[in-house]
């Protein structure tokens, strides 16, 4: 309730400030130095404008306690619901752009339409002896008035809401452990907010200045005041263009590094820590671009830690499996590596490519839950240890599956499911055939026979190359992927590749 107090106060004194330069000093002075008449009529004036006031703000008032209902609510209420949050943090974000619209609605028609009627009445009841046509510049120094008020008004609100959204964020942490934003949303883009305001500084002297110079000659003849606007309505025009260009031009010079900044952001997102923002700037940007380069560099180069780090993890696992059997050490490193061969021969993309490796190191992960017993047999297995045996790709999966986070190992689990699957449906786990058996299943199947077929083991010699070749293409279709087979017997066949290899490229 304390924040609430408190920007209400702020609220309060920025719009007495803000009134008090546009309507009483500056409307004031016009109506006091350009004005000439008698005490009597200068009362009924003044009477006029104190009904007029208040109508202003009653109807202010109406308005404002509705803007102001969102977030009265929030900070009112000691546990409000997360929905809540979002609106009152998006409302106060709007705030400064509703004090804009309140002082060029109820504002300014609930001054101007009742103190124009009753000067009219005063008018022609005698009461006044101003002509008509005063009335008519009245409103238009009224629209002037009313815009310079609500410049100011649009900035000292700006500053007045970063308490509450402070406030606002920690109660949607604190409470749901969430930070609130607008997700990128704009509310007023800078480029409305510096033209308009380039504008208004630069045009709202000359407007003022020839409305109160125009009141001041009625009383001149009237060639002397048609000569006078001539003169004046071109000064107008290149007061007018050259604040419309200056502020055109302001806007475009703070959004050309904004620009750049943004676009810079979005392909970092994207994964791209290669990008770096141009320094083209010599102003305060240049700080901010230097700060975003030197970022994005602290980004890279712990993405390059992190990335070693996690295939040295997956190495490591890999390792520790092979190193329960001396007989199959470096096995998983080397089906890495013949998966690689093939992933790059059918033109996998980089990021498939690293995801297949890091399948094909972690694809026997299952045996991890295989007794040393049945894993480390010397001789055949027995039907009933085959079947514990057959058991490694679904345990994979399943411990690859406690993982966190799961988004990580998420692409690895087909691959080690089903790396066992046959190209005629007669593998196991899940019985899959051809094109139902997930890609990097298919190709690790083919690296792990391959293997496994040049590899020593306990009860036999590993067998050469070419007669490995052979069975490969002997089985192409049946148990294993015809296309995948062909590549590893292509590649093999035109790189002399031996049977062990020492490093996964």
């Amino acid at each position: 309730m304390v924040i609430y107090q408190r920007f209400l106060r702020d609220l309060i004194r920025n719009y007495i400030i803000g009134s008090g330069i546009a309507v009483v000093v500056v409307g004031g002075v016009i109506i006091s130095t350009t004005l000439s008449i008698s005490n009597a009529e200068m009362v009924r004036i003044f009477f006029i404008m104190t009904i007029s006031l208040g109508v202003m703000l009653l109807a202010e008032l109406w308005v404002f306690r509705r803007h102001m209902q969102p977030i009265r609510a929030l900070l009112e209420h000691e546990a409000p619901d997360l929905a809540s949050i979002r609106d009152a943090y998006l409302q106060t974000h709007r705030f400064p752009a509703l004090s804009v619209k309140r002082i060029m609605g109820p504002h300014f028609l609930g001054l101007s339409l009742p103190a124009m009627t009753m000067a009219s009445i005063g008018i022609a009841m005698g009461w006044l002896s101003l002509p008509a046509y005063y009335i008519g510049l009245a409103g238009i120094g009224a629209v002037l008035v009313a815009s310079m008020h609500a410049l100011l008004e649009f900035f000292t609100t700006a500053r007045a809401i970063r308490p509450v959204l402070i406030h606002i964020r920690e109660v949607g942490r604190r409470l749901y452990g969430e930070d609130v934003s607008l997700d990128g949303r704009v509310i007023v883009s800078i480029q409305r907010k510096f033209q308009l305001s380039a504008f208004l500084i630069g045009t709202m002297p000359l407007f003022l200045f020839s409305l109160a110079t125009q009141i001041r000659l009625l009383s001149q003849p009237s060639d002397f005041t048609v000569d006078y606007w001539k003169w004046a309505g071109i000064i107008l025009l290149l007061g007018v263009g050259f604040s419309s260009l200056g502020a055109r031009m302001l806007a475009r010079d703070i959004q050309q590094p904004i620009g750049d900044l943004y676009q810079a952001m979005k392909e970092v997102q994207s994964g791209d820590l290669q990008v770096r923002a141009s320094d083209l700037y010599s102003d305060e940007f240049s700080k901010l671009v230097a700060g975003f380069n030197h970022m994005v560099k602290g980004l890279e180069a712990r993405e390059s830690m992190n990335n070693q780090l996690l295939q040295s993890y997956y190495s490591t696992l890999a390792a520790a499996l092979d190193a329960r059997d001396a007989y199959t050490a470096g096995h998983s490193t080397r089906v890495a590596q013949y998966s690689l061969l093939i992933g790059k021969a059918v033109a996998l993309s980089e990021q498939e490519l690293d995801l297949l490796k890091k399948t094909a190191l972690l694809h026997d992960i299952g045996k991890i839950g295989v007794r040393d017993n049945v894993l480390l047999k010397e001789g055949r297995l027995t039907d009933e240890e085959f079947e514990k045996i057959k058991l490694h790709p679904v345990l994979g999966e399943s411990i690859l599956k406690q993982i966190e986070p799961a988004e990580a190992m998420a692409p690895l689990l087909p691959g080690v499911r089903s790396h066992h699957e046959r190209y005629d449906g007669k593998g196991y786990p899940d019985g899959l055939k051809g094109q139902e058996i997930p890609e990097f299943g298919r190709i690790i199947a083919v690296a792990d026979a391959f293997d496994a077929m040049t590899s020593d083991r306990p009860y036999r010699k590993g067998m050469a190359v070419e007669k490995a070749v052979a069975i490969l293409a002997e089985g192409k279709g049946t148990q294993w992927d015809p296309h995948y087979a062909q590549t590893l017997i292509d590649v093999l066949m035109s790189s002399n590749h031996g049977k062990k290899t020492s490093q996964v490229s």
